[in-house]
């Protein structure tokens, strides 16, 4: 299938059927192409947010897709702070929704 602009990623071919490989996140099983970083994986999974913020409890997701602004912040493999954006999915992989800053009990 080729995509033009106006064509959403997530409807891209990629499928169970399709993918090289899963991952998951918050124990759902999404299917991943080889390069593709975790902020990818999410977004073609139509997955736009996985961190809230520490004080208000706001959701967030990739900003500027380039790891400076650090709003795509993800636990994976249970190692919090990772940029998803900056971060390439591999077979296996679990992502997690961040709560705050990550460490639990510190977010007082």
């Amino acid at each position: 299938m080729k995509r033009d602009e106006r064509t959403p990623a997530r409807l891209v071919g990629v499928s169970p059927h399709t993918a090289a490989f899963t991952i998951t996140f918050d124990g759902r099983e999404l299917p991943v192409l080889p390069g593709q970083s975790i902020a990818a994986a999410l977004w073609t999974a139509g997955i736009l947010a996985w961190r809230s913020t520490r004080v208000e409890g706001r959701p967030r997701g990739a900003f500027c897709g380039i790891g400076q602004c650090y709003d795509c912040l993800a636990t994976v493999n249970g190692r919090p702070n990772r940029r998803a954006c900056l971060v390439t999915a591999r077979p296996g992989d679990a992502v997690t929704t961040q709560e705050g800053h990550g460490h639990a009990g510190l977010d007082t």
